[in-house]
């Protein structure tokens, strides 16, 4: 396995200096970030270290060189839009980007990019998987064509009480997974796999993991603290008692997760996603962050 982490946390800093950061650092790889230049519509997204809008040949073959001198590898691709957005206008866009990311990355010599099913809130899994059935076989099948491999990851993406159960994202646990690979069963798609999002569903993510191993083809390292207060207040249907912190500060068992994934020969990528808030208050903040994220793991990687 190798550890990286996910560039999204450090918007403030260009490629060159992100990748100056990992090799400096210590990091094997690290997964970058293409949302489209311009504003974000929520925390960790429009962020952009590779246009590829504007990733001609030589800017390509000038990355692919950056990453061969730093030492560093590109674990990934990232962009995590709503490719099911319920406006058809806004998901033209998205899975228009999208196409775009997955032709970019065997072009920098990238297998893999990483990103959401998607989902409306409002609709039923039923009604949503009409809209999937519309949209998503055409993806992968693009990334057949280009050599790339899909990782769908696992997060809700549930921000309010209003959006309960559904959230902005099928993909969220075992069942949909199995219906998902059924539904489409390519060796291009597979799971972009954080174990966080399953501790406040209380799926055994070990037990995921060796369901689930064969398809895993990235792995986020992020962890989620329970607080029991904020769910004896406002119970399982509430919200804002899952709460994002830094490998080692939650409950995941870090421990059994990488036996977990030595069992199934999971031999890929594994990057920090920092989303801790308690490390946000500036960018040492947020370095110090994936370095102190990094200490930790290493005793398992």
């Amino acid at each position: 396995m190798q550890l990286g982490f996910v560039s999204a946390i450090l918007p403030d800093l260009g490629l060159e200096k992100v990748v100056d950061f990992a090799a400096q650092e210590g990091f094997a790889c690290v997964e970058l970030m293409c949302w489209p230049p311009g504003a974000a519509d929520r925390r960790y997204a429009g962020v952009c270290h590779i246009d590829v809008n504007r990733l001609t040949d030589p800017e390509a073959n000038r990355v692919q060189k950056l990453m061969k001198d730093s030492g560093v590898s590109i674990s990934g691709l990232g962009y995590y839009p709503n490719p099911l957005h319920p406006e058809e206008e806004h998901r033209r866009q998205v899975v228009g980007h999208l196409r775009k990311v997955i032709s970019a990355a065997p072009r920098l010599g990238v297998r893999i990019l990483n990103t959401f099913i998607g989902r409306n809130a409002r609709l039923s899994v039923a009604e949503n998987w009409e809209v999937l059935r519309a949209v998503w076989p055409d993806i992968v099948r693009h990334a057949e064509k280009e050599g790339v491999i899909v990782g769908i990851e696992n997060c809700p993406m549930l921000f309010s009480q209003d959006e309960w159960p559904g959230g902005h994202n099928l993909a969220v646990s075992p069942a949909i997974w199995k219906a998902l690979f059924d539904e489409i069963p390519s060796p291009n798609f597979g799971l972009n796999f954080d174990p966080s999002h399953l501790i406040w569903q209380h799926v055994d993510y070990c037990r995921a993991i060796r369901e689930f191993g064969k398809r895993i083809v990235h792995v986020h390292a992020k962890d989620t603290r329970i607080d029991a207060d904020k769910l004896y207040t406002h119970g399982i249907l509430g919200l804002g008692w899952h709460i994002p912190k830094l490998p080692g500060l939650g409950d995941v068992n870090w421990g059994q997760f990488f036996a977990a994934l030595n069992e199934v020969g999971y031999k890929g990528p594994v990057c920090i996603e920092v989303e801790d808030r308690a490390f946000e208050g500036s960018l040492e903040d947020r370095q110090r962050a994936l370095r102190q994220s990094k200490r930790f793991l290493e005793q398992f990687v």
